[in-house]
């Protein structure tokens, strides 16, 4: 198949984290039918990473992820440009990099792989799957894609989600001296967050915070005597001086649980590329087993996650 096409063919099919097993199928045996030797690497509950080599001494491997995040958007196309879900987020540089290796075979060049992870929007288990694999001691270098409109990566943030969660007492609503409102509390707390005093990197710059959820409440009529907040922190530091500013912040007003955490990364800087830093995060963190990293993909990350994703 050609890019165009085989983009269009992943796109087809809807792969939102936790339902990687379709697109994870496609993939195994389209790479098998080019003739890779092919691994299906069991992750969680049937969902596979794909891990394929052209040779038995593989030192370079194309790296992405195969899930998205939602909603499901169908492919589209003019004479330039592919539009819907995972375009540029990650189906797009999926079929850029098989397209790629094809061509490198062709040249007799075959020291190649290829490796397509689960879960890399969530919690990227299938990264830290991956990293136990006994073919990474082979790998050299990994390039992985994501959006960065082909200029080379150098740093990318650390990724801190945490769920915030504080506790009320539940009374009528026409009572409300009754109760004690979860909501009320995890409002306050949060104005709190929002203020607090995070850190600063002078290369990977400033760190940035999204209260992405919140939930709570049973009914209209109940005071609230649950609530919860789901946060996502861009880090440029350790997490250890996170912690202390939220903690601060929060002043034993509510609980605080880390859910998944990676830290910053500085990456190969190489000649003959437009660099920059990035400020999302990737699966690279948890890739260490698999040599060197660079980081670069057509597309951009602002139209990433978007309703008018493009490629």
């Amino acid at each position: 198949m050609k890019l165009f096409e085989l983009t269009t063919e992943l796109m087809r099919i809807p792969s939102i984290s936790g339902n990687e097993q379709q697109v994870g199928t496609f993939l195994g045996d389209y790479l098998g039918s080019l003739g890779y030797q092919v691994e299906l690497q069991e992750v969680i509950d049937g969902r596979r990473n794909v891990i394929a080599w052209a040779s038995d001494s593989p030192e370079v491997f194309l790296s992405t992820h195969m899930d998205t995040v939602p909603p499901f958007i169908p492919p589209t196309e003019d004479d330039e440009k592919i539009y819907g879900r995972g375009s540029c987020d990650a189906k797009g540089i999926i079929a850029s990099q098989i397209i790629a290796a094809e061509e490198l075979r062709a040249q007799g060049i075959d020291k190649i792989g290829l490796l397509y992870t689960i879960d890399e929007e969530e919690s990227g288990a299938g990264a830290r799957a991956a990293n136990d694999h006994p073919i990474a001691e082979k790998c050299r270098y990994l390039i992985n894609g994501e959006p960065t409109d082909l200029d080379l990566a150098i740093g990318s943030k650390g990724s801190l989600r945490m769920k915030l969660e504080t506790k009320g007492k539940a009374a009528h609503s026409a009572y409300p001296e009754m109760g004690d409102s979860a909501i009320e509390k995890i409002l306050d707390v949060l104005r709190d967050i929002l203020k607090a005093d995070l850190p600063n990197d002078e290369f990977f710059g400033e760190t940035t915070l999204n209260i992405g959820t919140i939930k709570g409440g049973l009914k209209t009529n109940v005071v609230p005597p649950f609530a919860e907040a789901g946060l996502h922190i861009r880090m440029v530091s350790d997490l250890e001086p996170v912690v202390e500013a939220l903690e601060k912040a929060i002043a034993g007003r509510a609980t605080l649980e880390t859910m998944s955490c990676s830290l910053p990364v500085k990456m190969l800087e190489v000649e003959g590329f437009k660099q920059k830093v990035v400020r999302f995060t990737t699966d690279i963190p948890y890739l260490t087993n698999w040599g060197t990293p660079l980081l670069l993909g057509p597309g951009s990350i602002l139209d990433a996650h978007t309703s008018h994703e493009f490629v």
